[in-house]
C-alpha cells in the first residue's frame, strides 16, 4: 500500500520540531475538528510521511519532517477532567477524539515560512495556502511533500 502525505499543525510554544526531536516519539493529542480526527483516524497509515508545520508564530512554517508511527487510538485526554481537552460527551466505550502517535524523522536544514511556500507554484494547490483554511492537520501529495523536503534541505 502506498504511503499518503500529510501536513500537520502544532504551535512550537506548545510543542514544537525541537521538542520532537528530543523526545523522539508523540503522542499527537489534542485535536478537537471532526475533520483532522477523521484523517488520523480513517486515512493516516503507519510510514506516512509529514510535514511538521509551526503555527501561531512569526513566521508560520514548515520545520521538518516526521512520521506516523501507530495505528489510531483514543486520545486519552478526552476522558480527563482536568485536561484542557475533556469532553464530557465522550466515554471510554464511545471515544470521540483520536490521535496517532509520530515520530521525529528531520529537522530541516532552513525553516520555509508560510511567505515562502506561497511564492513556490508547484504548491498553489496546498490547501494550507487556500484562503479560510485553519485545519491543523490536510493532506498534501507527494510532489508537495517532495519539494518543500528539497527547499528545506537546500
Amino acid at each position: 500500500m502506498a504511503n499518503h502525505y500529510w501536513l500537520m499543525k502544532s504551535e512550537p510554544d506548545e510543542f514544537g520540531i525541537d521538542d520532537l526531536k528530543k523526545v523522539k516519539s508523540e503522542a499527537w493529542s489534542g485535536v478537537r475538528n471532526y475533520q483532522a480526527r477523521n484523517f488520523m483516524r480513517d486515512e493516516m497509515k503507519v510510514g506516512d510521511q509529514v510535514l511538521f508545520y509551526h503555527s501561531n508564530t512569526k513566521p508560520p512554517g514548515v520545520a521538518g519532517v516526521m512520521e506516523v508511527s501507530s495505528e489510531p487510538y483514543p486520545d486519552p485526554l478526552q476522558f480527563k477532567k482536568q485536561s484542557k481537552y475533556y469532553d464530557n460527551k465522550s466515554s471510554e466505550e464511545k471515544p470521540r477524539w483520536i490521535l496517532i502517535d509520530v515520530k521525529f524523522v528531520e529537522k530541516f536544514k532552513n525553516y520555509i515560512s508560510l511567505d515562502e511556500l506561497k511564492k513556490e507554484a508547484k504548491l498553489s494547490d496546498m490547501k494550507i495556502l487556500q484562503k479560510g483554511n485553519r485545519l491543523s492537520i490536510t493532506p498534501i501529495t507527494k510532489s508537495e511533500f517532495n519539494h518543500i523536503k528539497k527547499m528545506g534541505n537546500k
